[in-house]
C-alpha cells in the first residue's frame, strides 16, 4: 500500500509540472505567433457595422409617417397659400373662384408637401433595401433594417397615394358652390 501512495504521489507531481509546462509555453506561444501575424500581416480593416443602413431606415419610416399626418413646413405652406388666395381674390369674385382661390390651393399645397415627404420617403427604403447589393459581399444586411426600411417604403407608397388623391379632390375635395 505504502508503494501505490508513493506512485500515486509522484503521477501527481508529474502531472502537475506538466500542467505547469504547458501553462508556460502555451502562454508563450500565443504572444510570439500574434507578434509574427501583426509585423507580417496587413491590418485587418473592419467590416462596416450597418450604423448608417440602420438610420436610413428608420429616417425612412419616419418620413413616411410625417408624410401621412402632416409636417410643420406644410402647415406654414398651406396657411401662406390661404392667405395669398385671400389678397388675390378679388371682392366681386364667384364664391367657386372664392374658395378655390382660399382653400382649395392651400389643400393642394398641403398635399404637395405631403407627397414630397412620401417621395423621399420611398427613395430612402428602396436605397437602403438595395444597399446590400453594392457593398461588401456576403455581408448580410440585419432583419430589423430591412423591416423598418420596408415599413418605410409601405409609408412612403401609402403617404404619396394619398397625396394624389388629395391634390386631385378625390379625396376631401372643395364642396360645389352651387
Amino acid at each position: 500500500m505504502a508503494t501505490n501512495a508513493v506512485d500515486e504521489t509522484e503521477a501527481t507531481k508529474a502531472t502537475t509540472d506538466e500542467k505547469a509546462v504547458d501553462t508556460t509555453e502555451s502562454d508563450e506561444a500565443p504572444r510570439a505567433e500574434a507578434e509574427v501575424a501583426t509585423d507580417d500581416a496587413p491590418a485587418k480593416e473592419e467590416s462596416p457595422s450597418g450604423v448608417g443602413q440602420g438610420a436610413a431606415a428608420v429616417v425612412s419610416a419616419a418620413l413616411g409617417v410625417v408624410s401621412l399626418t402632416g409636417s410643420w413646413i406644410g402647415t406654414v405652406a398651406s396657411a401662406r397659400q390661404n392667405l395669398v388666395g385671400q389678397l388675390e381674390t378679388a371682392q366681386n369674385a364667384g364664391v367657386a373662384q372664392q374658395i378655390q382661390a382660399v382653400y382649395g390651393d392651400a389643400w393642394q399645397t398641403t398635399a404637395l408637401w405631403g407627397g414630397l415627404f412620401a417621395l423621399i420617403a420611398l427613395v430612402v427604403g428602396v436605397v437602403t433595401l438595395a444597399r446590400p447589393a453594392f457593398g461588401t459581399p456576403g455581408r448580410i444586411q440585419a432583419p430589423w433594417i430591412k423591416s423598418v426600411a420596408w415599413a418605410g417604403v409601405a409609408l412612403g407608397v401609402i403617404g404619396l397615394f394619398l397625396a394624389v388623391l388629395k391634390y386631385t379632390g378625390i379625396l376631401l375635395g372643395l364642396p360645389s358652390a352651387s
